[in-house]
C-alpha cells in the first residue's frame, strides 16, 4: 500500500538577504510519522520547520498539506501547530487556563464548529441541560446554554489532552510551581488539545538536564503513536534524532545530506559528513579491487553489499564497535594501544595503525602500550563514494552473506606469521 504524503516541499528556497539558508529542498513527509530535521545550527532545520508553520514564507517553491498549496496561508489558518523551544506559556495563567487558551482564544463561533456545528452544538446543549437537572422543558436551546455546554466540553478536552501527556491532577498548579519537562508537557498539551493533523516540534527538549532530556524522548514517541499525528520534530541532537525518528533528514548549509530510517543512515551514510555526524566513525580512503574486495590499510578485505567499478577510489567507513580484537597471528591489521579510557558500558581505545589513529570499543580490559590485533567482518565494512554521491547498494541473499563469512574465514588465514611478526616488530619500535 502507497503512503500517502501529508506535507510535500518543492524546491524550497529561502534567502534572508544574500544569504541563502534553504537551497532548494525536496522532502515528502507522511501521515502519522515521527519525522526528524537533524543538523547543526545554521543548517536551515528550523527555518524549514517555521516555514511549514507560517511564521516564515519561501523565497521561492511550493509547500503543500493535505494537497492544498498553502505558502500565502497564515499560521493560525493552517491544520498544524507548534512546540517552541522556550514553551511560550503564560505565567499569569493555571495548568487549565494554558491548555485551553487555544479553544477559548479563538471565540465562539470557533469552538461550535470545533465541536460539531451550529446544529450539533444546540441538541448536544440540550441534552447536556437534561444530564444537569436545569432543562426545564426547552425545544431550543438558549445563548447561555450554549455557553454553558462550551465550558464543559473545554474541560472535559483539557482533561483529554492532560491525561495524554500524564500530567491529570495539575489543572490548578501555576507555572512556576511545576518542573521543565512539566512545563514542557503543558505546551505539547496546549497544542494537541486542538487535534491538529500536525505537530511541529523545535527543539523542545534543549532546556531539560540529560536524564529528563532522555526520559522525555520516550514520552515523545509513545505520544506520537498514541496520537496517530504526524510529527516534525527538530533537533541537533543525534541521540534525540536516533531514539525518536521513523526517519532522519540530515541537512547542512541548507541542503539535505541524507534522508531514511535511523538504522540505515548509521549503517550507510552517503557521506563523511553523515558518517561523522552520526556517532564516530574512522574513515580511510580504499580502492575497491572487484566484487566483494576492497583494500585499505595495505590490506584486503572482503566486503559485501556494494557495487562500484573495479579499483574505484571509495572512503571506508568502520565504526568503532565494528572492530574485533583477535589474536594476532589470525588478524587483518596489527595496533598499538595510545589511550585506553573506562566509558562505563565499554572501553574507549585510541590504536596506532601505521601512523594512523583508529577509535575502538571494546569490552575487554586493554591497557596503553598493548600491541593488539583487529579485524572487521565483511558485512561491517561501510563504502561510500570518494565524492559523496549516491552508491549503489547490492541486497545479499542468505547464501551470498554466508559465502561472505566463508570468504572472510579464509581470508583471515591468509597472512603467514612472518608478516604479522615484522609488523608487531615495527609497532613495538614505535
Amino acid at each position: 500500500m502507497e503512503r500517502k504524503p501529508i506535507i510535500e516541499l518543492h524546491n524550497i528556497v529561502k534567502y534572508y538577504g544574500d544569504n541563502c539558508v534553504v537551497d532548494n529542498i525536496d522532502l515528502d513527509i507522511y501521515e502519522n510519522e515521527f519525522i526528524t530535521l537533524l543538523g547543526p545550527s545554521g543548517c536551515g532545520k528550523t527555518t524549514t520547520l517555521r516555514m511549514i508553520g507560517g511564521f516564515e514564507y519561501p523565497t521561492s517553491g511550493e509547500i503543500i498539506v493535505n494537497g492544498k498549496i498553502i505558502n500565502d496561508l497564515p499560521a493560525y489558518a493552517r491544520p498544524i501547530n507548534t512546540v517552541f523551544q522556550r514553551y511560550a506559556l503564560f505565567p499569569h495563567l493555571n495548568v487549565f487556563d494554558n491548555v485551553a487558551f487555544g479553544l477559548v482564544n479563538r471565540g465562539r463561533k470557533f469552538m461550535i464548529d470545533f465541536y460539531g456545528g451550529e446544529e450539533q452544538v444546540a441538541k448536544d446543549a440540550l441534552e447536556y441541560n437534561q444530564k444537569i437537572g436545569k432543562a426545564q422543558g426547552k425545544e431550543k436551546a438558549s445563548y447561555f446554554d450554549i455557553r454553558r455546554y462550551l465550558k464543559a466540553r473545554v474541560a472535559e478536552s483539557v482533561s483529554e489532552a492532560l491525561k495524554l501527556v500524564n500530567l491529570s491532577g495539575y489543572e490548578e498548579r501555576k507555572i512556576d510551581k511545576i518542573s521543565g519537562g512539566q512545563m514542557q508537557r503543558v505546551a505539547i498539551a496546549r497544542a494537541i488539545i486542538l487535534k491538529p493533523k500536525i505537530l511541529l516540534l523545535d527543539e523542545p527538549l534543549s532546556a531539560l538536564d540529560h536524564k529528563l532530556r532522555v526520559n522525555m524522548q520516550y514520552e515523545l514517541k509513545e505520544m506520537q503513536k498514541n496520537l496517530g499525528i504526524t510529527f516534525v520534530f527538530v533537533t541537533h541532537d543525534q541521540e534525540e534524532a536516533m531514539v525518536m525518528s521513523d526517519r532522519i533528514v540530515i541537512m547542512k548549509d541548507g541542503i539535505i545530506q541524507q534522508q531514511g530510517s535511523p538504522k540505515d543512515i548509521y549503517n550507510e551514510p552517503n557521506n563523511r559528513y553523515v558518517a561523522n555526524f552520526i556517532g564516530e566513525s574512522d574513515i580511510v580512503k580504499g580502492v575497491y579491487l572487484r566484487k566483494n574486495l576492497v583494500k585499505f590499510l595495505g590490506q584486503e578485505f572482503p566486503v559485501v553489499g556494494y557495487e562500484f567499478a573495479d579499483n574505484e577510489i571509495v572512503d571506508v567507513v568502520i565504526r568503532p564497535e565494528d572492530w574485533d580484537i583477535v589474536p594476532r597471528e589470525t588478524a587483518k591489521v596489527i595496533a598499538k594501544v595510545t589511550s585506553s579510557i573506562f566509558k562505563g558500558v565499554h572501553y574507549e581505545l585510541l590504536v596506532d595503525i601505521e601512523g594512523t589513529e583508529f577509535v575502538v570499543h571494546t569490552y575487554e580490559d586493554v591497557k596503553a602500550g598493548e600491541i593488539i590485533g583487529l579485524t572487521v567482518d565483511p558485512y561491517e565494512i561501510c563504502l561510500m563514494k570518494e565524492d559523496g554521491s549516491p552508491k549503489k547498494l547490492v541486497p545479499l541473499t542468505q547464501e551470498e552473506s554466508r559465502k561472505a563469512v566463508t570468504l572472510f574465514d579464509i581470508a583471515a588465514k591468509d597472512e603467514t606469521k612472518e608478516e604479522f611478526s615484522n609488523k608487531e616488530e615495527t609497532l613495538e619500535e614505535k
